[in-house]
């Protein structure tokens, strides 16, 4: 079974625009840009598109995973609440006649739009390659192995594959996850001693294999 794509909310947040727009809510990453091409112009998407790249959980019910609802005060109906506006498949108050239900499901169940899960916890780490002593500073996801970890670390040493990847003198199983390799979380610790994080990130060393053939 394929492992899903873990993202951050910073990297959630970079796709902020109509016309490359993302959300996250109930712990899913979707890219909602086919929806806004395919309702070019619709003014129900205004409150989709003001929240471009920012999580939206706050809009559903979790245990549902649909939109929230309330008691209309005037009709005593169930109706969707939507305080910032209704927005794209969700039906109108009353009755009417031009809202279009041709949609299979509504956006929000719809599995074609999700690209990944949002972490439940980004971490900080210090990759330093020990050959050429360049540092790195990254922000990963908790739920990420070091595997993955590595194809983010790719842009700044494209043979990083060619290393092999140590904390504490100790190698790492690139097949697991920081917690996994003992690589611990320590944010909560350290929020409690009041002791600043940035000056104690986890740091990975990178040790040169003399193997150029994983690029």
């Amino acid at each position: 079974m394929e492992r899903p794509k873990y993202f951050t909310p910073n990297e959630v947040s970079a796709h902020n625009t109509p016309e490359d727009l993302w959300v996250s809510f109930l712990g899913k990453v979707c890219d909602l840009t086919p929806l806004i091409d395919q309702c070019k112009d619709d003014v129900l998407l205004r409150p989709i598109i003001e929240c471009a790249g920012k999580d939206i959980s706050y809009w559903f019910n979790t245990d549902t995973k649909d939109v929230l609802t309330h008691v209309d005060p005037i009709t005593n109906c169930v109706r969707y609440y939507t305080p910032r506006g209704r927005f794209v498949h969700v039906p109108p108050a009353g009755p009417r006649s031009d809202w279009a239900t041709d949609f299979v499901r509504p956006w929000w169940r719809d599995q074609q739009y999700q690209v990944g899960l949002l972490t439940t916890k980004t971490r900080w780490i210090r990759v330093i390659n020990a050959l050429t002593s360049q540092e790195q500073l990254l922000e990963v996801c908790s739920e990420e192995t070091l595997d993955e970890i590595t194809r983010r670390y790719l842009r700044y040493n494209a043979h990083a594959s060619s290393y092999t990847w140590k904390h504490h003198g100790t190698k790492l199983d690139m097949s697991r996850t920081l917690g996994q390799n003992d690589v611990l979380d320590e944010d909560h610790n350290l929020e409690r001693l009041r002791l600043d994080r940035d000056f104690y990130t986890p740091a990975l060393l990178l040790y040169y294999n003399d193997d150029l053939t994983k690029g």
